[in-house]
């Protein structure tokens, strides 16, 4: 019997995708079948779970009332600095062991702990004030309250009940005098669920799981939190400072309200796949959850798909075998024939297409080759362009201190004039000794005016390209001189702390100066009228890093204006004072030497400016020597 290619064709494609077809069937019939079972099986522990949790929390909820209603509990809340404590505190201590509950304390209407269980501890609650925690200012607003965290003192996680004492309950307008306080420990409950096959978990309203069977997923979340949202936990104090990372845990299907597929992309659950049930406890607020592993899902879909894949391939092998032996020989033949095709097609299109890219290759290469040297020579312009920025700001300083050294230069200007006309009098009176100590003053002067003189120079040089070892020390004396005239005028209180031992930064010494001559003019600008104006000047060293920084004594940046500081063109200065480019340049210029420049309000008042920069070895003598001939302070 002779089959028409189309129909062989059907055939041969019909058998595996027929195989296929079944058994994905089978799977999924069985994963539907051992899904739901694995869930009714996950609901009735989840159930029991849940239970057992509710009771043991809420089996402690009559002792804080109790408390709160023994006469000797009033007594000395009505004056506990006129009696001991200590009676009280035995009385706590025995009622937290026979109730086995972690402590158990008083609170007085400010919130101050009187008397605690663990008074003989060394964080022991005494004396501790917790008003900011939920369970007292329920209490003491009159009801009862519950709160769930991490202690303060202990950092150990547990649940509290509180009620409220009064000494008088009689009068309609009465208040509570006092909060008793009661703390269960939440990891007897957690021993229990190790035994399990499956790992439960109980989240709070913020998803933050605070219990779970595994100790490592304890105080992490279900989502990855936002900083507000960190910001915000941290503001409670429930979980203290834990870090409270994400879990890892991620959805991979839903299936119905309270059930999902996860699994974990990190940690001790990484790897395989969950089912996940959920159950709210509205007592609480919280939501536990059971995580059962889907093995027996995998094992049922495996052994249904084989078994039904077995079965196929027996009733097909049986009608095929027959057929096949029969046509076996021609389809051999017409096989190789249509490879023998197929080849040549192949090959014929492998030839174009390997044509085809040869040339889009050699157009892209032209193409890149032409933008590799714009980029260059745009690279090239902008780091030209930003030297002579460098330059032009460092110019623009010089213009500020122009005032400043015009008088530092007057000055010896004119005791030079009076010692030459002195000199010239004791010339004609033939007192020649007393002309030369004239002169010898004139030359001392002189000398003076031209160090001055050298101090703008050096300023005013153009920085290089290469980082040496530079003395942050020494970057500061420099620093200072350019300002002496106006410190003085000032009456600026110049305060250095420096390191005992010498410190060097791997930097650009002239570029490193202009940053430190304009974090320090602008100190100077910032406190001009202040009543006691303090410049600060800091040389620190943190691991690998050196850290300096330049404080004032003035009013301050604006909380508003923090972040746009070191933006170009962004000034607080009166028009005319300022282009805006000095702090910009500033950060641009401690970026390229491989540090950072921040900016900061001091608490006492006053702005703070901080420079990180790499640390560099001591230099060699040998070598330092010979970089002190261009760079005297380097």
């Amino acid at each position: 019997m002779r089959v028409a290619p189309s129909w062989r064709t059907l055939l041969l494609l019909a058998a595996p995708l027929g195989l296929a077809l079944v058994m994905w069937q089978s799977a999924l019939v069985a994963r539907d079948q051992a899904l739901q079972t694995l869930q009714q099986d996950a609901e009735n522990e989840l159930r029991l779970s849940a239970a057992g949790l509710t009771g043991h929390l809420s089996r402690h909820d009559y002792l804080p009332r109790l408390l709160a209603s023994r006469e000797g509990v009033q007594r000395f809340l009505s004056s506990p600095h006129a009696q001991d404590a200590m009676p009280l505190n035995l009385l706590l201590d025995r009622f937290r062991a026979t109730a086995d509950v972690s402590d158990v304390y008083l609170l007085d209407r400010h919130a101050d702990t009187l008397a605690a269980s663990n008074w003989h501890r060394p964080n022991t609650f005494i004396g501790q004030n917790y008003a900011f925690r939920s369970y007292y200012t329920d209490a003491i607003a009159g009801g009862q309250g519950r709160f769930y965290g991490l202690g303060v003192q202990s950092l150990e996680r547990g649940y509290y009940f509180s009620s409220p004492v009064w000494l008088d309950d009689t009068q309609p307008d009465s208040s509570p005098d006092g909060v008793m306080v009661v703390k269960v420990l939440l990891d007897a409950v957690e021993e229990s669920w190790a035994d399990q096959d499956a790992e439960l978990l109980v989240t709070d309203e913020d998803d933050i799981i605070f219990m779970a069977s595994r100790a490592e997923l304890r105080m992490t979340s279900l989502h990855p939190l936002s900083e507000e949202e960190r910001q915000a936990l941290l503001a409670t104090r429930r979980y203290a400072d834990e870090p409270l990372t994400h879990s890892g845990v991620e959805v991979l299907e839903h299936r119905g309200a309270y059930s999902r597929l996860v699994r974990f992309t990190d940690g001790p659950l990484a790897g395989p796949r969950y089912l996940s049930v959920t159950r709210p406890m509205t007592e609480f607020g919280w939501q536990m959850h059971i995580l059962k592993p889907l093995n027996p899902v995998l094992q049922a879909q495996w052994v249904s798909a084989l078994l039904a894949g077995g079965l196929y391939g027996i009733v097909l092998l049986g009608g095929g075998i027959g057929w096949q032996r029969l046509r076996l020989r021609r389809e051999r033949e017409q096989f190789a024939e249509r490879e023998r095709q197929t080849l040549a097609r192949a090959r014929d299109e492998l030839e174009r297409s390997v044509a085809h890219r040869t040339r889009d290759l050699v157009e892209t290469n032209r193409r890149l080759s032409g933008e590799i040297e714009e980029r260059k020579r745009a690279e090239e312009s902008l780091r030209q362009t930003r030297d002579e920025l460098i330059q032009a700001a460092k110019l623009a300083m010089l213009g500020q201190l122009a005032a400043g050294i015009n008088h530092e230069l007057n000055q010896p200007l004119a005791a030079i004039r009076a010692y030459a006309e002195n000199a010239r009098t004791f010339l004609a009176r033939q007192r020649l000794e007393s002309a030369d100590l004239n002169l010898e003053q004139i030359v001392e002067l002189t000398a003076r005016m031209s160090e001055i003189s050298a101090q703008l120079r050096q300023f005013s040089r153009k920085s290089g390209e290469t980082l040496t070892a530079v003395s942050p020390e020494a970057c500061f004396d420099y620093a200072l001189r350019l300002f002496q005239a106006r410190l003085r005028e000032t009456g600026v209180e110049v305060v250095r702390r420096w390191p005992e031992q010498a410190v060097w930064v791997r930097a650009d010494l002239v570029r490193l100066e202009q940053v430190l001559v304009n974090l320090i003019g602008n100190a100077l600008q910032a406190m001009a009228g202040t009543a006691a104006p303090r410049l600060e000047l800091t040389i620190d060293t943190q691991g690998d890093q050196v850290v300096m920084s330049v404080a004032d004594s003035g009013p301050g940046i604006p909380i508003e204006h923090l972040g746009q500081i070191f933006e170009p063109f962004f000034t607080t200065k009166p028009t005319g004072k300022g282009l805006g480019l000095g702090l910009s340049i500033s950060s641009r210029i401690i970026d390229d030497l491989g540090g950072s420049l921040t900016a900061a309000n001091c608490p006492e008042g006053g702005a703070r400016f901080t420079i990180r920069l790499p640390r560099h070895a001591i230099p060699s003598p040998g070598g330092a020597t010979t970089h002190q001939e261009t760079l005297p302070h380097a």
